[in-house]
């Protein structure tokens, strides 16, 4: 059976997150009173015991802005006590005059992989997170993603269909960094017509060979694990990019809303299968270890 890194999930303590304080707000996953607690790394691990994966990577999960050290600290602590994430992705913020002096702060972590800045917006407010569509043309957040070539780091990218012109731009003018595609170009709009945008998106991004997906987070906007939902992304998203440009992700726990771990990775192998074991390695495993350094 091949074994799994997963490349894409979080632990938390809720104090530190400003978004599950306060009244339940709307969110792009639905209801999340389940989740509006701890989700600490003892509990990670119980959720994937016995599921094959052999190695993890921390994304970012939005605590509040000026507390993004504590963040990669809190993550970096967990993982010098169980082994457990290997990799960290973190937040800055690229809207800054310059980013470096953040990233300064971050370079004394050695579980450092990465950051994140979402940058999806949508004309539906509740999909919507950054201020404006187009920030991925923004000239200094383009200037200060270049320089994560300096430290080594990848760019986690988080956009629509509709704003993939701009990040296939973005890609291109940091031609030294890694960009990581979430959840597989997010998509929302199930139509013929969504379908049609979303694989023109993810051709213009694939043009461009710094940029890899991840097979993550696709349960979002159905709220459910469908496992044939999912078998359509994965094929398509692999046909487009390449095995060795896809990568999975749990996403947990928002997915942990509608699903147990072990019934989210039977449905990415079941969809995998077809495909052929050396394309199942290359997605569960092989292509994560690579792009976030893991070995």
């Amino acid at each position: 059976m091949t074994a799994i890194v997963d490349a894409h999930h979080h632990i938390w303590r809720r104090a530190d997150l400003p978004w599950l304080d306060g009244p339940m707000q709307p969110r792009i996953f639905g209801p999340y009173e389940p989740i509006r607690r701890d989700y600490p790394i003892g509990e990670y691990l119980s959720d994937i015991a016995s599921s094959g994966v052999t190695g993890s990577v921390y994304v970012q999960a939005n605590w509040a802005k000026e507390s993004f050290e504590d963040e990669v600290a809190y993550v970096q602590r967990a993982a010098d006590e169980t082994g457990y994430p290997q990799g960290i992705v973190g937040y800055a913020d690229f809207l800054a005059d310059d980013v470096r002096p953040q990233l300064d702060r971050l370079t004394k972590y050695r579980g450092m992989r990465g950051l994140r800045m979402q940058l999806h917006w949508h004309e539906n407010p509740q999909y919507r997170f950054a201020p404006k569509p187009d920030l991925a043309r923004d000239p200094t957040l383009q200037q200060n993603v270049a320089r994560l070539a300096d430290y080594g780091w990848s760019f986690d990218l988080q956009v629509f269909a509709e704003q993939m012109d701009g990040a296939a731009e973005l890609a291109a003018a940091s031609p030294k960094v890694i960009f990581i595609l979430q959840h597989a170009g997010m998509l929302e709009d199930r139509s013929a017509a969504g379908w049609t945008r979303w694989r023109d998106g993810m051709r213009r991004l694939a043009g461009r060979p710094n940029v890899v997906s991840k097979l993550s987070g696709l349960g979002t906007f159905i709220h459910s694990n469908d496992p044939g939902h999912i078998a359509a992304i994965v094929r398509e998203t692999i046909e487009i990019f390449g095995p060795a440009r896809c990568l999975f992700g749990s996403n947990f726990p928002v997915e942990k809303l509608w699903t147990r771990y072990a019934d989210l990775i039977a449905a990415y192998r079941r969809a995998l299968e077809p495909l052929g074991e050396d394309t199942a390695r290359a997605a569960l495993y092989d292509t994560a270890t690579r792009i976030y350094r893991l070995n």
